[in-house]
This record gives C-alpha cells, sequence and structure tokens, in this order.
C-alpha cells in the first residue's frame, strides 16, 4: 500500500466541510461524521486502556481486535460496497462476554465506574461506544447500514462493561456498587 497520508492539512476543511470517504463534502456535523468522531474516540479511549500495566493478555488481545473491527466498522460507512463486520464478530463477542461473566459474581445492582484506573477507563470506552452507537442508529435512519454493525457496537458496549468488571476485580475484592438509599 502506498503513502496514504502524505499531507496532513489540506485547508479543504476550512469552510466547515468534510470529505465522508467517497468524496463527497458534507457539513462537519453531518450524522455521518458524527458515527466517525465516535468511533474514533472509542478507539483512542480503548488505545488508552490498552496501555494499562498488567492487563490480562487474553483481554490485551480481544481490545487490538476490537481496534482493528472498529476501522473496519467505519470503512463500511464510508464506502457502502465494503462489508466486513458479520455474524461471525458479533458472535465473538458474544463468547468474550460469556466466558468472562462466567468468572464474575452476579450483579445485584449498578456499578460505580473507578474502581481501579483500568475499569474506569474501559468503563469511559464503553459509555464513548454508547454514544457512538446511539449515532450509528441514528444515522441507519438516513442510509443502509449493515445489519450485523449494528448489532456488533451494541454487543461491544455490554463486553466493555463485563471487562471492566474484570478489570476492577483484578485488584480489589469487590467493585463500587450504586448506593441507591444515599441521600
Amino acid at each position: 500500500m502506498g503513502n496514504r497520508l502524505t499531507k496532513i492539512f489540506t485547508r479543504k476543511g476550512d469552510d466547515g466541510s468534510t470529505d465522508t470517504g467517497n468524496n463527497e463534502r458534507v457539513p462537519k456535523y453531518d450524522q455521518q461524521i458524527e458515527v466517525f468522531g465516535s468511533l474514533d474516540e472509542l478507539n483512542a479511549s480503548i488505545g488508552i486502556l490498552t496501555t494499562e500495566k498488567d492487563l490480562p493478555e487474553k483481554i490485551a488481545a480481544f481490545l487490538g481486535e476490537v481496534q482493528q473491527n472498529i476501522f473496519n466498522l467505519s470503512g463500511e460507512i464510508a464506502a457502502p460496497e465494503f462489508s466486513y463486520i458479520d455474524a461471525k464478530h458479533v458472535l465473538a463477542l458474544e463468547n468474550v462476554i460469556n466466558d468472562l461473566n462466567a468468572t464474575l459474581p452476579p450483579l445485584k445492582d449498578f456499578v460505580i465506574p473507578g474502581e481501579t484506573r483500568a475499569a474506569a477507563h474501559c468503563h469511559q470506552a464503553r459509555a464513548i461506544c454508547r454514544r457512538g452507537e446511539r449515532q450509528l442508529c441514528k444515522l441507519a435512519d438516513e442510509k443502509e447500514i449493515n445489519p450485523e454493525s449494528l448489532k456488533y457496537i451494541n454487543r461491544l458496549s455490554d463486553a466493555l462493561f463485563v471487562v471492566a468488571r474484570v478489570l476492577a476485580r483484578q485488584e480489589n475484592e469487590e467493585e463500587i456498587i450504586w448506593d441507591h438509599d444515599r441521600v
């Protein structure tokens, strides 16, 4: 593959527009651009998480795979003729969720993020993923989106929640649970 980003600034966006990936100019607040932004932020947030020391190898490998899939999901949105995310990717997330969740005690209430730095970063990625999912669903009202990608982003936030729980319990015996009786 040749050099794709040889020129970092082009001045084309100075007027408040940007390219969707197929040479179509749209306002920078276009719904598709909002989705790209949230997926980019999600990928960066996961990247921060992967820098944590003592991250279990299985979780680190999972997160690396997810980062690749997020780029491919963005590619699907930019180029509708490109299809990558499929039922196998969704099933892989479900398997990770089931495998990790089997190691955890039942959850009886909401978790307060912040048990460990790694868990807090993972919860932040989960929250960004949920925003990206909402934006992707909104975009699906405007244009055709791969239905497996919608499932994937939904399962991904669930997977990040379970990973955060595992990471929280790595150092602490118990997670911080919401005290709904506290006033």
